[in-house]
């Protein structure tokens, strides 16, 4: 599954074309798709994007994890597959972000990205500085910890 760390400022051109993060472009290349998939994040003014087997996941955890038809698999599949846009690279590795994407999370000029493992947001920098600059800090004060998942058999930690 394709991983993006860190944070990345790219710029947004004129016809809203962006450089997705060149390590996370060749990842999801090597699945199969030659895009990513993005949906507004309904948390914050910002979208959320992945490549296309954790969309798969998301899309099978829905049907295996929540009742057919019940109201919380309806508005989960809504905030996210209903509103997802499936987005194919240029030959310089861009994508066109809808405008409607855009307005979602006052993307004007420059795109952050920011590296979330198998899935990433992308952010209005100002925007992202205001409501997340402070998430050390806030982890810190909650005492924050992680049981992590066991190691996975084919390659690596």
């Amino acid at each position: 599954m394709a991983l993006l760390v860190g944070r990345h400022l790219n710029k947004i051109d004129k016809k809203g074309r962006v450089s997705v993060p060149k390590p996370y472009r060749e990842a999801v290349i090597a699945e199969g798709f030659a895009g990513v998939y993005i949906y507004p994040y309904f948390k914050y003014p910002a979208l959320e994007g992945a490549g296309e087997a954790f969309m798969q996941r998301l899309s099978a955890s829905l049907d295996d994890n929540l009742e057919l038809f019940s109201e919380a698999q309806e508005d989960i599949a809504a905030i996210t597959l209903e509103n997802t846009f499936q987005l194919t690279f240029d030959p310089e590795g861009r994508i066109s972000l809808p405008a409607e994407l855009c307005q979602h999370a006052g993307l004007d000029g420059h795109a952050l990205f920011v590296g979330r493992g198998s899935r990433f947001q992308i952010w209005a920098p100002d925007t992202y500085q205001d409501l997340r600059g402070g998430a050390l800090e806030k982890a810190k004060a909650a005492g924050a910890t992680l049981q992590l998942s066991p190691r996975q058999t084919s390659g690596g930690d």
